[in-house]
């Protein structure tokens, strides 16, 4: 059985370098290490998940359970030690359960070490993710595996999560990675963006031809069909189907009887000009009234992508493929608005006539490019009126003055290899309801506190819209925003769809036609 304390000396190893080919060679030497059984764990607990998802343990509970451990133990965990302690952590309910729940976690706590409490308390409060994140542990994965990234990053577009990759690439290799393919009603990341300055840019980085689209801010969607059974899933892959009776409806229209599209649902009013994006999201998640809901906010769909035509998965085809599946199924009316060029003008006029219609501008697509779920690759850009960047929360200042008592000054990060990289604070464009709101939210994912400061888990995502951006000394990633503001919480984005330190110094490098510094 798998030592805890082997995965702990990895995660300490990798927190403590910035090299990226270290940190896999790193992940790579202790993932050949671990027992075939227990290599699920391991890559959950290095990319600072837990396969039970949340145990519903807080902050102040650990930290009794901690106390109550006395001194720290030898290392003789291993990590079904682990696992089964945590199951039946979530399993504990009902009358007596606090008590039995504290017991388990001091016992768990006293068999550690004490690199092995520091490693467990972060893990459990969910401040472990700079150990390991996705992009690294994929080549980790290959590298130990010895297959190549490539086969790795395609086969992690349909596993159900990183420890299932893992075992199948280290016990079966590319035939057993060959076996997770899409399948119909069975949702997959969405491929994202990188961020473009202006339609310009777009031609530099995508070549002569440029497919442009319209950018609208409405909510993802993914919708899959097979015969009668119709399911449609959010941006985070929860079903809503319920909750969009006239998107099924559409779907039974269609001509195919097996297909999966990638679209955007947005509220527009009776001109046709879209609603405000908290609008639109009324609609999702709702099961009572939602005919009432129908009526009074219509939604439209508009697709944009084809990955799945009948038997034929067609993720792996060129975009001009998918638009073509796309187009023979779907109405003209639910085709999101397209131009095909290489006019640099005429693409300045479409994107004129995006933002002049009420949406937020376009995106530029190669024609050529597979879809790459759950990625942001260079392949999309988008191309907005404003400069926004999604962020996540990493601390909040509390505020003074007639903002005394809520949380405010906000701490914002980019993803980076390594966790988050600050990026400066705000507390502009925050309103009353918005700050009541705020402050709850971060308050349940709180990890620790100081005099002014309270730091919480990385789980919130924040539109901030900023001028330009600087070269700073004061925050590690040598950058920050200029007149950053909140624009809204993306509720329907997970810290792992946030914007990378990677887009945020190419939008610096294009803003001043030179490298960082």
């Amino acid at each position: 059985m798998a030592s805890l304390a082997t995965v702990v000396d990895t995660w300490r190893a990798v927190v403590a370098t910035d090299s990226r080919s270290a940190k896999i060679v790193q992940l790579a030497d202790c993932l050949r290490r671990i027992e075939p059984a227990e290599i699920e764990l391991a890559v959950h607990y290095l990319a600072g998940e837990l396969p039970q998802g949340k145990i519903g343990v807080g902050y102040t509970a650990l930290q009794e359970a901690l106390a109550a451990a006395a001194s720290a133990g030898q290392s003789r965990l291993t990590l079904s030690d682990v696992d089964q302690c945590l199951s039946e952590l979530l399993a504990t309910r009902g009358s007596g359960s606090a008590r039995r729940r504290a017991q388990l976690l001091t016992e768990l706590f006293a068999q550690a070490s004490a690199a092995e409490q520091e490693f467990l308390l972060r893990l459990l409060v969910g401040e472990l993710r700079a150990g390991a994140l996705a992009g690294v542990m994929l080549e980790a994965i290959a590298e130990a595996a010895q297959l190549t990234a490539a086969t790795v990053r395609r086969a992690a577009m349909y596993a159900p999560d990183l420890g299932a990759l893992a075992r199948a690439a280290l016990g079966g290799g590319e035939e057993a990675l060959a076996a997770f393919q899409l399948q119909t009603l069975h949702p997959v990341e969405p491929m994202l963006a990188q961020t473009a300055l202006d339609v310009d840019s777009a031609f530099e980085r995508l070549g002569a031809t440029v497919a442009f689209e319209w950018k609208v801010d409405g909510a993802r969607i993914q919708l899959h069909r097979r015969g009668t059974d119709i399911r449609i899933f959010s941006r985070s892959s929860n079903e809503v189907t319920a909750s969009l009776p006239e998107l099924v409806e559409l779907a039974q229209t269609l001509s195919a009887e097996e297909l999966v599209l990638d679209g955007e649902a947005i509220a527009l009013d009776a001109t046709g000009r879209p609603r405000p994006f908290q609008v639109t999201m009324r609609r999702f998640g709702r099961r009572l009234e939602v005919e009432a809901q129908r009526r009074q906010l219509p939604l439209h769909a508009y697709f944009f992508d084809c990955l799945r035509l009948g038997a034929d998965s067609l993720a792996a085809c060129a975009a001009r493929t998918r638009w073509e599946a796309l187009v023979s199924v779907v109405p003209p009316a639910n085709q999101i608005p397209r131009l095909v060029t290489a006019d640099l003008e005429e693409a300045r006029h479409f994107y004129g006539a995006a933002l002049a219609a009420g949406h937020e501008g376009v995106m530029a697509k190669s024609l050529e490019a597979a879809y790459e779920a759950g990625s942001r690759g260079f392949s999309w850009l988008k191309i907005k009126h404003a400069h926004t960047l999604d962020l996540v929360v990493l601390a909040a200042e509390w505020g003074h003055g007639r903002r005394t008592g809520w949380l405010s000054n906000l701490h914002l990060g980019a993803r980076s290899d390594a966790g988050f990289v600050m990026l400066g604070k705000t507390f502009k464009g925050l309103t009353d309801a918005l700050l009541q709101w705020q402050t709850q939210q971060l308050l349940e994912r709180e990890i620790r506190r100081d005099s002014m400061t309270v730091y919480v888990r990385p789980e919130l995502v924040v539109e901030i819209a900023f001028n330009d951006i600087q070269a700073s000394a004061q925050y590690p990633g040598g950058l920050a925003l200029r007149f950053a503001r909140v624009k809204r919480y993306r509720s329907d984005k997970s810290a792992a769809q946030a914007d990378t330190i990677d887009t945020v110094r190419s939008l610096y490098q294009a803003q001043t036609g030179g490298d960082q510094g």
